[in-house]
């Protein structure tokens, strides 16, 4: 197995699978708690269990491919049900054929015929809350913006919060599941008013400031996005997408149109 990993604090373990996706355990004196999967190109449960023996919950972010395919090597994962659609479209078939020849073209091995046929579990439903893992919090909450079931999830004992795809430094807007710019920046200035000091996202193996956050939403004011110019991502399948570039060299590509559709409806929180 290719996964690297690096405990970043006591009972937090942030893993890296194959295809270069990133998943975060946390471990308390009781429980643990997996947040995402990976691609499941390689088996993550046994790869778990070389870490911890504890009981162990599965949470999914939300329900995209490269969060949500490993969830083909546990019994049971849990999902904000907002995302219960996101999570049957991009476990399918179509989506795993792309995992596939992204995983040749990386030279990553995998069993295709096991890929391909794997049964996927049905997630259970959880809500927003607190999980108590034993001297370690998990907080569950609820932040549509990359999907509508997104989550993001915040350890109050080591000040961290994990933002899935909610945030990276280059954080993506555009597909047709997302919310418009305006919801997905008032949701996210709602997080930013818990007390946490660094942040882990899916898509980088290291641990951020939340400096870095805080900067990319004070600047993604509607002066930039309306100035923000188109880009081909190859991957906007007709949406009009553009990209703001923001403090830190930190990108955001959003659907334009979308955003556009929305301005004076109200949906942006000043406060």
């Amino acid at each position: 197995m290719a996964f690297t990993f690096h405990e970043f604090s006591p009972g937090v373990t942030h893993i890296q699978d194959a295809m270069g996706v990133c998943m975060t355990l946390l471990t308390g004196a009781d429980r643990a708690l997996l947040v995402d999967t990976g691609y499941g190109t390689e088996d993550v449960y046994a790869f778990v269990r070389t870490l911890t023996d504890l009981p162990l919950t599965v949470l999914l972010t939300h329900g995209h491919h490269d969060h949500a395919l490993g969830a083909r090597w546990f019994d049971e994962v849990y999902l904000l049900p907002e995302d219960n659609n996101v999570y049957w479209t991009y476990t399918a078939q179509e989506q795993r054929k792309m995992v596939l020849q992204s995983a040749r073209e990386k030279g990553v091995p995998v069993d295709e015929q096991a890929f391909l046929s794997a049964d996927m579990p049905r997630p259970r439903a959880i809500a927003p809350g607190d999980e108590d893992l034993g001297g370690l919090t998990a907080r569950i909450i609820s932040c549509p913006g990359h999907t509508p079931g997104s989550a993001v999830v915040y350890v109050p004992e080591r000040e961290l919060l994990l933002t899935g795809d909610d945030w990276n430094p280059c954080t993506w807007l555009f597909f047709p599941e997302a919310l418009c710019v305006q919801d997905y920046r008032r949701n996210m200035r709602k997080v930013l008013k818990l007390p946490f000091g660094s942040v882990l996202c899916s898509h980088q193996h290291k641990l951020f400031s939340r400096r870095q956050l805080d900067e990319f939403l004070e600047y993604l004011s509607d002066e930039c996005l309306s100035a923000a110019p188109p880009v081909d991502t190859g991957k906007g399948r007709g949406v009009m997408t553009a990209e703001a570039r923001l403090p830190m060299d930190q990108i955001l590509v959003f659907d334009k149109a979308k955003y556009e559709a929305n301005r004076g409806k109200g949906t942006e929180d000043d406060g």
